[in-house]
């Protein structure tokens, strides 16, 4: 008999096997998986709310720009300053422009005339408010050609008076009103010359005059940040106050 003894294996190295590996895949796949989707929740809550807040201050611009074109209304003699269609708010507004021909030296601020219309119109499958306003206008033959095509752009406009077109928010319908004699009217049904004409009593002339107040009531569709109904009111600087 042989007395050589067996010497004690050490410092042998066990690798994985191919279950255990597998396994280890499969867990790493699916922790990468559970944070590709954390993520694109996280992306997509972001790009959401950053939508949103576009759209809000979208809407509050155009709503200050709506505010601003009524504080600027100028009236001349003889000429409608303002004036609601039923399609179109178009009004003659005061404005200033910049101009000054070398660079070098400080620009000049000139005030200038302008045509303003607020209408709405489906673009792309999509109600839009939008808002038109013609070029500087020098005399006022300028400013009856102006108010007629401010007419012309709510009803069926060209390429060339889109071009002067600003979209402001997607709108599903909106209301204009007028506060005269102390109360809120619409301004096709409450004007002096709808009403029918008698053997008796003259056809009175249109009211020209600047209302008090205007009031917009605007359906904002769903699907934006802010939907529904949604008002604002004007009231005529002169007056000061407040009416609602």
């Amino acid at each position: 008999m042989s007395n050589q003894q067996r010497r004690p294996r050490s410092g042998v190295a066990h690798g994985f096997t191919l279950i255990e590996l597998l396994v280890a895949i499969s867990v790493m796949a699916l922790m990468a998986v559970l944070s590709w989707r954390g993520l694109d929740g996280m992306t997509r809550a972001q790009a959401q709310l950053q939508q949103r807040a576009d759209d809000v201050l979208t809407l509050q611009a155009g709503l200050n720009q709506w505010g601003a074109d009524l504080d600027a209304i100028i009236q001349f003699p003889q000429t409608p300053a303002l004036d609601w269609d039923g399609r179109a708010l178009r009004m003659t507004r005061r404005g200033i422009v910049a101009s000054g021909a070398n660079p070098t030296q400080p620009a000049s601020v000139e005030d200038v005339v302008r045509v303003v219309a607020w209408s709405r119109r489906d673009l792309d499958g999509t109600g839009q408010w939008l808002r038109w306003q013609s070029p500087p206008l020098q005399t006022r033959g300028d400013i009856q050609a102006a108010w007629a095509l401010a007419a012309q752009w709510a009803q069926n406009p060209g390429e060339a008076e889109k071009r002067n077109e600003v979209r402001v928010t997607p709108l599903g319908q909106w209301q204009v009103f007028f506060y005269r004699g102390g109360a809120w009217s619409n301004p096709l049904s409450s004007s002096a010359d709808s009403a029918p004409a008698t053997p008796a009593l003259p056809t009175r002339a249109p009211d020209l005059s600047i209302p008090d107040g205007v009031r917009v009531v605007l359906t904002l569709p769903a699907g934006q940040a802010i939907s529904g109904v949604l008002t604002r009111d004007w009231v005529r600087p002169t007056l000061g106050g407040g009416k609602s």
